[in-house]
């Protein structure tokens, strides 16, 4: 049986930050690294890390990491473009369903990664979403059978949408540390570990 994947949102050109997020220290080491091994302690197989904006140079951080990285040509179009590199990436893999993650959530653990998962099978919903400053969002566990809607999405649109309109099923867990994410200079003083 094919399990659950993961897909790691890292296309983005940091706008707001004034350069790679995805390179700045946190914990000694990338950003994305630190997200990338988030990753890699949970349940989750494969790993697709979908990269877009200045890819040459954020590819280094993750040499030697057992992930399948991928370039999204569109990304300057909306993280939607970004959602369907890494479902069809994840495809071949045939997963029975896939969790959406961010690469600035650096409080989010493997522990939150897995109840999600472990959310989903007790549950048999088929969207699990966190649940943080009165809305949903990521990281958010999605089954198969929602992968049609995902890979529908506009390109600037994120997947909020489909959990807020999916007819079905959708379990909310609490998700404090989903809150904060690296958007600015001072989002990222604010999150140094202490």
């Amino acid at each position: 049986m094919s399990g659950i994947g993961l897909i790691l949102l890292a296309a983005g050109g940091s706008s707001r930050m004034g350069q790679p997020k995805q390179l700045l220290p946190y914990g000694g080491k990338p950003l994305i690294r630190h997200a990338v091994e988030t990753a890699l302690a949970s349940i989750c197989r494969p790993i697709i890390v979908v990269l877009g904006a200045r890819s040459e140079i954020i590819k280094p951080s993750l040499v030697g990491l057992p992930v399948q990285l991928v370039k999204n040509m569109d990304w300057e179009q909306g993280v939607g473009t970004s959602i369907r590199a890494g479902l069809q990436a994840i495809e071949v893999y045939d997963p029975n369903g896939v969790i959406l993650a961010l690469a600035d959530q650096p409080l989010v653990t493997p522990q939150i990664l897995d109840r999600l998962i472990t959310g989903a099978l007790a549950s048999g919903s088929d969207i699990v979403a966190s649940e943080y400053s009165g809305t949903v969002g990521v990281p958010a566990f999605f089954r198969r059978t929602v992968f049609e809607s995902l890979a529908a999405l506009p390109p600037d649109k994120g997947c909020k949408g489909v959990i807020l309109g999916h007819p079905g099923p959708v379990l909310r867990l609490a998700c404090p540390e989903a809150e904060a994410d690296v958007d600015s200079p001072e989002d990222w003083l604010r999150l140094q570990p202490r």
